[in-house]
C-alpha cells in the first residue's frame, strides 16, 4: 500500500507545473519513444544476459570501477560550489580506491569512513544560478534539463581529453567501449526496479527524475518522497 501512495505521490506531485517544466512534451515523447524502442531491442537483452552470466560479487566490481572514474567529476563540482570538505573527502576516496581498491574494483574507502557524494557539474551550474531549463529527452541517454545536458557535455569533453592523453586510454575505441560498458552495467542495475514504475512511463520518469535532480541539488534540503523506496537503486544513475 505504501509503495501504491508513493508511485502516485511521484506521478501527480509535479502535475501543476508539467507544462512549464515540459513545454516540449510533444518532441520529448517521441525521443522517448524512440529510446524505448531501442532499448528494447538493443541494450535490454543484452542487459539481462549480462545480469543472467555475470556473479554479482563481479557486477559489484565493475559497477566500482566506472564509479571511481567519476571521482574526479565529483571533486570538481564540490570545489565549483565551495564544498571543499568533500572534495578532499572525494581526493582520498580517489587516491585509496585507484591504489589499494586496485583501481576501483575494491571500494577500500568506503570502509575507511570516505563517504561517496553525488555531485555532477549540473549541480554546480545550479549553484552558481543557472536555471534548469526546460525538461529534456535525450536520443539514448535519457530524461535530462538543458542545464544537466550542458553539464554532461562539459563532462564527456573533459573525459574525452582526458582518454586521449592517458595511456590506459590510448585509443578511442577502447574509451567509447569502457562509455558502452558503463551504461549496460547501469541498464542491468535497473532491471529490477521496472516493476515499480507504473502508469504513463514517461510521465513518471520525468517526474521522478526532476523530484530527484531537486533533491541533489539541495542537498537534500527539500521534500523527497521517494528516497526510503527508490534512492538505494538509483543512487548513481540519474
Amino acid at each position: 500500500m505504501r509503495l501504491i501512495i508513493v508511485t502516485l505521490i511521484v506521478i501527480f506531485s509535479y502535475q501543476s507545473q508539467a507544462n512549464e517544466q515540459d513545454p516540449w512534451e510533444a518532441w520529448n515523447r517521441d525521443v522517448f519513444a524512440f529510446n524505448e524502442t531501442l532499448d528494447y531491442y538493443t541494450l535490454k537483452p543484452v542487459a539481462q544476459a549480462y545480469r543472467n552470466v555475470t556473479p554479482q560479487v563481479v557486477d559489484d566490481a565493475i559497477t566500482n570501477v566506472f564509479s571511481n572514474l567519476g571521482e574526479p567529476v565529483i571533486i570538481v563540482s564540490n570545489l565549483a560550489q565551495g564544498n571543499f570538505l568533500d572534495a578532499l573527502s572525494d581526493t582520498g576516496r580517489f587516491i585509496v580506491n585507484s591504489t589499494l581498491g586496485i583501481l576501483g574494483v575494491f571500494d577500500v574507502a568506503r570502509h575507511m569512513g570516505l563517504v561517496k557524494h553525488n555531485e555532477d557539474i549540473g549541480q554546480a551550474l545550479a549553484f552558481w544560478g543557472v536555471d534548469s531549463g526546460p525538461y529534456l529527452m535525450l536520443p539514448i541517454l535519457g530524461p535530462s534539463t538543458v542545464r544537466d545536458a550542458a553539464g554532461f557535455t562539459v563532462e564527456t569533453f573533459a573525459l574525452t581529453d582526458i582518454s586521449v592523453s592517458s595511456q590506459v586510454f590510448e585509443n578511442d575505441e577502447l574509451f567509447y567501449s569502457m562509455v558502452y560498458g558503463k551504461y549496460l552495467d547501469i541498464r542491468a542495475d535497473l532491471i529490477p526496479t521496472e516493476g515499480l514504475i507504473s502508469g504513463d512511463r514517461y510521465s513518471f520518469i520525468r517526474s521522478f527524475y526532476l523530484q530527484r535532480r531537486d533533491y541533489l541539488i539541495n542537498n537534500g534540503e527539500v521534500e523527497d518522497d521517494f528516497s526510503d523506496d527508490f534512492d538505494d537503486e538509483f543512487e548513481d544513475d540519474f
